[in-house]
């Protein structure tokens, strides 16, 4: 029971409470019945057991029926011209509401039983109040077949709440699933990253152990040698101090060597040239002063380009356009390809949110659209080192 709920019950029990006084004040509809009885103190209080009962209808259903009836019932056989009983009406509805698909036989048999009895018993209190029951049948064949009707449309608007609830069951489960499988594939994703992460990480340490010994043995006898094995020394660590702090935690779960990652700019025109040669037509631009990369950036611009040329193979008609820019501080990739709209996911797949764990990782953004038959990545990717001090909060936030 909401609040909203609650006053539009207050209102349609005031309501059917105003039009039966009305009703009663009158004679009834239509022509006054003969013989009828006046309104009065008693029959203003069976009114409102009749009417006013109808504003705790969802709360207790059937109590709210069962009062509204002997109410009525009262009043016909005080003879009052009571030519519609609007409590019993709309109370009726709300039984079937409540109770028609009651997993309880024995409550739904009762409400049942209880919804088909008032008809009966509004003639059996007729006769009581002197009428002739041959002159009722018709008017007792109409209420008969109006409540069937009744009945039947709440269980009906049962039926259709509960439809509802189903379907909002399943679509809550379906994005609870959707959810779960996205935190797996980013979770399974980072793993792969924090790995390559550590070998790089660890590579970078034995060269540092090795040139420290040799700038060690070679300090009294070869200056020179030493001092260019120090100057390596401050050039690795370096390159590696943006990955060991982006590295937060690792956990190996295979002994398997990663593929070794490639830091020349050619690799990447190398993975377009295999992939042409597997059957893709792809038109490559090169923009900017090609340089080397540092080994996490490079190795997320090809693992990037790899899988969207993977997607351009699966899921396109074979033509790709592939721009590759080196600005001064970070790398850019776009990939666009013909698709068709029913195969693009706005949430994305599993292979666009493990680019998206990439980019993140490093700082950088990937974005990934459709739009009048085209599939657009793009990928923008920082390698200098200010930018990943200054996003080492959120590398580590995405890491973890």
């Amino acid at each position: 029971m909401t609040r909203r709920n609650l006053t539009v019950d207050v209102v349609v029990a005031l309501l059917a409470y105003g039009l039966t006084l009305a009703m009663l004040r009158g004679g009834g509809f239509g022509d006054t019945t003969a013989g009828a009885r006046a309104l009065d103190l008693v029959g203003v209080l069976l009114a409102a057991g009749s009417a006013l009962p109808l504003a705790a209808r969802r709360l207790f259903p059937l109590s709210a029926y069962a009062v509204a009836c002997v109410s009525s019932l009262a009043l016909y056989v005080l003879h009052y011209p009571l030519d519609v009983p609007f409590g019993p009406t709309i109370a009726v509805y709300s039984v079937a509401y409540a109770y028609g698909g009651d997993p309880r036989p024995a409550r739904r048999l009762v409400a049942l039983v209880a919804a088909n009895l008032f008809v009966p018993a509004t003639g059996a209190a007729y006769v009581v109040s002197g009428e002739a029951l041959g002159k009722l049948l018709p008017e007792m064949l109409f209420w008969i077949v109006l409540f069937v009707g009744i009945w039947l449309a709440g269980d009906r608007a049962r039926l259709r709440r509960e439809q509802l609830g189903e379907l909002e069951q399943r679509a809550t489960r379906t994005q609870r699933e959707a959810d779960r499988e996205r935190r797996l594939a980013a979770a399974e994703e980072r793993t792969r990253i924090a790995r390559e992460l550590h070998d790089s990480a660890g590579h970078a340490i034995n060269v540092i152990l090795v040139q420290a010994g040799a700038a060690r043995l070679l300090q009294q006898r070869d200056p020179e040698r030493s001092r260019r094995a120090i100057t390596t020394i401050e050039g690795v660590a370096r390159e590696t101090i943006g990955e060991i702090d982006r590295l937060v935690r690792a956990l190996r779960e295979d002994d398997g060597a990663s593929p070794p990652i490639p830091t020349d700019p050619a690799a990447l025109e190398e993975l377009v040239d295999r992939h042409r040669a597997g059957g893709l037509t792809i038109d490559l631009r090169v923009d900017g002063r090609r340089r080397p990369l540092p080994a996490s950036v490079s190795w997320a611009a090809y693992r990037i380009l790899q899988e969207a040329l993977t997607n351009v193979a699966r899921h396109g008609d074979g033509h790709a356009s592939v721009a590759v820019g080196y600005q001064p501080n970070a790398v850019e990739i776009t990939v666009t390809n013909p698709t068709a709209a029913s195969r693009y996911t706005p949430g994305g797949t599993h292979g666009i949110v493990g680019m998206r764990e990439r980019a993140a990782l490093l700082g950088g953004r990937l974005e990934a659209e459709a739009h009048a038959g085209l599939f657009r990545l793009y990928a923008w990717l920082p390698d200098d080192h200010r930018a990943e001090e200054t996003s080492a909060d959120v590398a580590n936030g995405a890491a973890v």
